[in-house]
């Protein structure tokens, strides 16, 4: 097969060589009767709701995939407990839909968290740390399978604003990194964290240079 031309809904065009097509989920809201109550439906369906996973009907609330914010499933196990904790345990807790970690369980896998660097790029001068190998792993099996790690990272503020991972058990890493990245961490702390060798995750707290700036 040759390669594969994609054109996306907004317009923009690409080449690729292979293609993962995951089409994902549709709420399904229709023949509920909602909007008779007034209830808000967005365009696909999903019902409209605030930080607290409120509708526009004060009683109603709806949490998960038929809210179509982000359809994970620890996501909504998340927003159930801050439901429960908004209307049962007396204190309003919004959900942070950004800055969750997810993977693709490919292989190899593929982990992301934060921005992407073409989101970065457009909201600020960036700094890109990136790197790809051949882990001690794949060297000892006598694979070729490489691993590839990338850290987006505010010029200014020196936070990191994303992290990438292509490697085995991308999953596990990339839990990890959340963690760092959803508290703010900066650069200079991920540098000063004392690494783990022989591991692959080492790199993410040993790329002193930056492969380029946007």
């Amino acid at each position: 097969a040759g390669p594969i031309w994609v054109k996306s809904s907004n317009g923009g065009e690409k080449v690729f060589d292979m293609v993962l097509f995951a089409t994902g989920r549709m709420p399904s809201t229709s023949d509920m009767g909602l909007e008779d109550l007034g209830v808000k439906l967005g365009r696909q369906g999903e019902i409209l709701v605030d930080e607290y996973s409120q509708s526009d009907v004060p009683s109603i609330y709806a949490i998960g995939d038929v809210t179509n914010r982000v359809s994970l499933t620890p996501v909504a196990i998340r927003e159930g407990m801050a439901f429960a904790q908004t209307v049962f345990g007396g204190e309003k807790t919004p959900v942070d839909h950004e800055l969750i970690p997810s993977a693709i369980f490919t292989q190899p896998e593929m982990g992301t968290v934060g921005m992407s660097e073409e989101e970065a790029r457009d909201a600020e001068p960036v700094e890109i740390y990136a790197t790809s190998f051949r882990p001690m792993q794949s060297a000892f099996a006598g694979s070729s399978e490489r691993v590839l790690m990338k850290l987006i990272v505010s010029k200014e503020s020196r936070v990191v604003l994303g992290c990438h991972i292509v490697a085995p058990n991308a999953g596990e890493l990339i839990q990890m990194v959340g963690i760092a990245i959803k508290n703010k961490l900066t650069k200079e702390q991920f540098d000063t964290t004392c690494a783990v060798h022989p591991t692959m995750s080492e790199e993410l707290v040993t790329m002193r240079e930056p492969t380029r700036t946007a």
